[in-house]
């Protein structure tokens, strides 16, 4: 994670130095851009999706709290998600990762909860990649068939399928059942006497057994419920790193202990034992990356992760969410990308990489299609929801991403991120208003929200591992907001409040609207310091930008605060004019979220004004006729 005062750095230095405002991508050595639509994301969390259950106990068990299931996505839920204005999901916690559950009978390993966060566990703890979690299936004998089922009914509504790998770790108990012919584990051909070898998938500490975290003490697995294999011990020996490259044989307590760390042919002191990219590689396309790798021998893991992708791929997946991708070599990527473009080049790429300065390598020579922009947008505007930062803060960002734009997928909620309407975010998920506006509209990059977002779910439950303001990802648990719409599986909003449903509604205005304009597609520019240099009344907690086509000009303008209402002339600079081919006169805008404010753009002197009077928490997407 950059730290606050570095962004800031970083974004005075773009503000002072900036001189692109208009973008259109156009980034040399990425693949061509489908400008036909904008895409839009919406991640669920498979496993709570469906679950009506309303117990939320903490600590609870399946029988407790309940669990949703592959089959809760029927026809009907599918239909309702698609017309939200989505054309992705994202099904997360799919890949089968530990559980504290008994499935032996299903020729399945228990799982030690001191190696586990959660009793239903993380999703970032994969324990077989050739199968899916038991839990999500009727049948857990069947498990594979049944999410084999729910990408077939996915497809079938219109919509594309994206899951998890995480090559960067795995589980510590690592066991495939589901392993193809031929198709060794994690692991399984080692050499555990040394550190490190090229062809080891992990690192080792030679003459030490694993210990688990001093600190699992107080916090107790399963809550301290007593379990036969919560004793304090997990046999691995000689240990191996940690997920997150801790090198102890005991890792601390905050370390990703459940996990171990895949090698990917970097030695303990940091040098790559395998080919590095030609200069001016990260100009050419994947398929001359395949070629480059044709030839070229690699580490056994980079083959391991390749076969489970194109596995993937072979079962009708669409795309995958790449976990925490800069702590993984970016050549990889681009022997991974490339083999994954090469057999189907329509795969939708995401990834976790949350250093600005990386950001070009793993486009340009990862071969990613999409980043999180986290440290960048996304922190801002939540810092401007918690009413304590500028919309002038915004606009150098756009600046400084001009070039990759398009590669940059904004949200303002994840697994990983606060509720909007959690009090330690916003406290008010009307706050996510005027934010989700310029989020989806201010670039061409897809646009992502977390199920429940639609409906100010707060994550407010006291789940057991998880913590209040995220909805926990290792819990049994219930989503009660999005419990309301989904109305004992019904998935018609027929228990939910008044709020929730404008709320709702909201999100499907927007987001359709997104994904059906083609100004959107295509071309951006700040209006925003413009107006603050020359306009009376217009301030730092409003923003302004439009976005055009050839047939399609618009206005975007958003108002963060809470109680002020704010009207004053918006101004469009003489180069808007004459890149729209505005004559003298009058033109009429209207809004396309709601249709109800309608104002009068005046072109005379080769600029433009636009009365515009916008009231707290509102956004209009003004058309011009």
């Amino acid at each position: 994670m950059i730290k606050t005062f570095k962004y800031l750095i970083l974004i005075i230095i773009v503000f002072s130095f900036a001189c692109n405002n208009s973008v259109k991508t156009n980034l040399k050595g990425t693949e061509p851009v489908n400008n036909k639509h904008k895409e839009v994301i919406y991640q669920v969390f498979t496993r709570l999706f469906g679950n009506t259950n309303t117990t939320n106990k903490p600590w609870g068990t399946i029988e407790e709290n309940g669990v949703g299931k592959f089959n809760d996505f029927n026809e009907k839920a599918l239909n309702e998600i698609k017309e939200l204005g989505v054309t992705y999901i994202w099904y997360t916690g799919v890949p089968h990762h530990d559980v504290i559950r008994d499935y032996t009978k299903y020729g399945i390993s228990n799982d030690d909860p001191d190696v586990v966060k959660g009793r239903a566990g993380s999703p970032y703890a994969v324990k077989d990649y050739y199968n899916v979690n038991p839990d999500l299936a009727v049948n857990p004998e069947n498990r594979l068939e049944e999410f084999k089922a729910l990408v077939d009914r996915t497809h079938q509504a219109g919509l594309k399928v994206i899951i998890d790998i995480v090559p960067n770790h795995v589980a510590r108990n690592y066991k495939s059942v589901s392993n193809p012919e031929g198709v060794e584990d994690f692991g399984a051909s080692d050499d555990k006497t040394v550190v490190y070898n090229v062809n080891n998938n992990f690192y080792y500490i030679p003459e030490k057994a694993f210990r688990v975290p001093e600190g699992l003490k107080n916090l107790k697995p399963l809550g301290g419920e007593q379990h036969p294999l919560s004793d304090g011990f997990f046999d691995e020996n000689p240990a191996k790193w940690t997920g997150n490259g801790s090198r102890n044989s005991q890792p601390d307590i905050n370390d990703w202990y459940e996990t171990v760390k895949i090698n990917y042919g970097i030695t303990p002191d940091g040098d790559k034992e395998f080919n590095e990219l030609p200069e001016g590689f990260d100009n050419e396309n994947y398929s001359k990356h395949f070629e480059f790798w044709k030839d070229k021998i690699v580490p056994d893991s980079w083959i391991k992760f390749r076969d489970i992708a194109l596995f993937w791929i072979d079962f009708g997946v669409d795309g995958f969410r790449y976990d925490m991708a800069e702590m993984v070599p970016v050549e990889f990527w681009s022997f991974l990308n490339s083999s994954i473009k090469m057999k189907n080049p329509e795969v939708f790429i995401l990834a976790e990489v949350y250093n600005p300065n990386l950001y070009r390598d793993y486009i340009k020579k990862g071969k990613i299609d999409y980043l999180y922009d986290k440290v960048q947008l996304y922190d801002t505007i939540k810092h401007i929801m918690q009413g304590h930062g500028k919309t002038d803060n915004i606009p150098p960002i756009q600046d400084y991403l001009s070039d990759i734009e398009h590669h940059m997928l904004h949200f303002l909620e994840n697994h990983d991120e606060q509720r909007i309407a959690s009090p330690e975010f916003a406290g008010n998920a009307e706050k996510g208003k005027p934010a989700m506006v310029v989020s989806s509209t201010i670039s061409t990059s897809p646009t992502m929200i977390y199920f429940g977002q639609e409906v100010g779910e707060p994550g407010a439950e006291n789940a057991g591992y998880g913590k209040h303001s995220r909805t926990s990802i290792y819990d049994y648990v219930g989503v009660p907001h999005l419990q309301r719409w989904v109305n004992n599986k019904q998935f018609d909003g027929g228990n939910s409040t008044k709020e929730e449903k404008s709320l709702r509604d909201f999100y499907k205005r927007l987001l359709n609207f997104t994904i059906t304009s083609s100004a959107l597609t295509e071309n951006h520019q700040d209006i925003h310091q413009f107006n603050r240099q020359n306009t009376e009344w217009y301030n730092d907690q409003v923003l302004s930008f439009v976005r055009w086509s050839e047939n399609e000009k618009l206005i975007i303008i958003s108002n963060f605060n809470t109680d002020n209402t704010y009207g004053f002339e918006l101004q469009l600079p003489q180069d808007i004019i004459e890149k729209w081919h505005l004559k003298k006169g009058d033109y009429e805008v209207s809004d396309q979220l709601y249709g109800k404010y309608k104002s009068i753009l005046k072109v005379e002197d080769k600029t433009g004004k636009v009365r515009i009077d916008i009231g707290p928490l509102e956004s209009f997407i003004l058309k011009i006729k």
